[in-house]
């Protein structure tokens, strides 16, 4: 019997240990197969960056645990782990397509802006108590809306039920609350309503 035979029958015998009930027979079996899982994803992957590939990997082994009962003990285990392999590296795949089809690579950007104005604060802005008076400032109807929709977080479905105002009033009013928050911190005044 080769060394590789060898090495699958024990994998063999951890697997069915590990349906028994054998806990330490499964950390065996799962401290035996991560490096090959990691190589395989390597393999498949090599484009990926080591989180992913960890990810991945993370990915296999949860499946292996959840369908560690669908093992047929009378059947060769590292088939069976590679099928499983092949199908988390695929999900894995539309995950990453998914993802990359709603991106856009930048290189480094910078973080700030290129106008000179725009890295500059202006004098009050980002003191709480100058947004707190502000705030305060503000009609009530717009004030209201400020505090349940912003600084609450609240949906408009709940804010719209906790104060009997329509979605659209509170949408119309948080603009208006917006603009003039924007006046306010900018040295102006309050207009309308």
């Amino acid at each position: 019997m080769s060394d590789v035979e060898r090495a699958a029958g024990e994998l063999e015998r951890l697997m069915a240990a590990a349906q028994a009930g054998d806990e330490e027979a499964y950390t065996s079996l799962l401290e035996s197969v991560v490096p090959r899982v990691r190589q395989i994803v390597r393999r498949q992957r090599g484009f990926a960056g080591p989180e992913d590939v960890e990810d991945l990997v993370q990915d296999v082994l949860l499946s292996l645990h959840v369908a560690r009962a669908t093992y047929d003990p009378g059947r060769p285990f590292m088939p069976w782990l590679m099928a499983i392999a092949r199908n988390r590296l695929a999900d894995g795949a539309r995950r990453y397509v998914r993802k990359a089809a709603h991106e856009v690579a930048v290189d480094d950007l910078a973080v700030t802006f290129a106008s000179a104005a725009a890295n500059t604060t202006q004098e009050g802005v980002g003191d709480t108590r100058v947004l707190r008076d502000a705030v305060g400032a503000l009609p009530p109807g717009q004030r209201q809306a400020i505090e349940l929709l912003k600084l609450r977080e609240l949906s408009l479905k709940e804010a719209s039920a906790a104060t009997g105002v329509s979605s659209g009033a509170l949408k119309v009013a948080t603009h208006r609350a917006m603009t003039a928050l924007r006046r306010i911190l900018a040295g102006g005044e309050i207009r309308g309503n």
